[in-house]
């Protein structure tokens, strides 16, 4: 391979000309990109924005956001809203951790609590946390210990139920449990 000392004149000037060539070319390459990675999945914008500033100019990537958002192809509402109906309507998934999963994937703090409101108009979290109990009971193979009681809680806990939910179902168990 020729070191670049090693090219004439004439190649490296026909070297400069093609880098300039990709430059122009760069933000259809940019924007076929962005198009590939939500074709992929729905991604939220600061996604987007995240992937597309891997070696591009930041007055390109902010282009590019543009344009998608002209299009409709980015909008983190709407983003926001399938995620978190998703979430809770198959995943069985609870306000708070949808919040935080939303929060990381970098939408706007509005944007979650309209989605959040939306969602939890449809699906009752009260049935998504008895649903979730209801399957983790099924695995359990020992009686509803002390221990057992504060594993059910934490694992409530992290699929994102409100604290006095998750106490008051689990005493309502507890309760129901002695009866038997």
């Amino acid at each position: 391979m020729k070191e670049p000392e090693d090219y004439s004149a004439e190649e490296r000037e026909f070297s400069s000309e093609a880098k300039r060539a990709l430059n122009v070319e760069k933000p259809d390459r940019l924007f076929a990109r962005a198009i590939k990675l939500l074709a992929a999945k729905s991604r939220s914008e600061s996604e987007i924005r995240e992937r597309l500033a891997e070696g591009a100019d930041a007055n390109m990537v902010d282009e590019c956001i543009l344009r998608l958002k002209e299009r409709g192809w980015i909008d983190d509402a709407k983003f926001a809203a399938g995620y978190a109906r998703h979430r809770a309507g198959s995943k069985g998934i609870g306000r708070a951790r949808i919040a935080r999963e939303l929060a990381v994937r970098g939408v706007a703090r509005a944007a979650i609590e309209q989605a959040l409101r939306a969602v939890f108009e449809e699906v009752n979290e009260e049935t998504l946390i008895d649903r979730a109990i209801e399957k983790r009971m099924r695995k359990l193979t020992t009686p509803l210990d002390r221990n057992a009681v504060k594993r059910l809680f934490d694992h409530l806990a992290r699929l994102g139920f409100e604290r006095e939910l998750i106490i008051n179902r689990v005493r309502a168990l507890r309760v129901n449990n002695k009866e038997d």
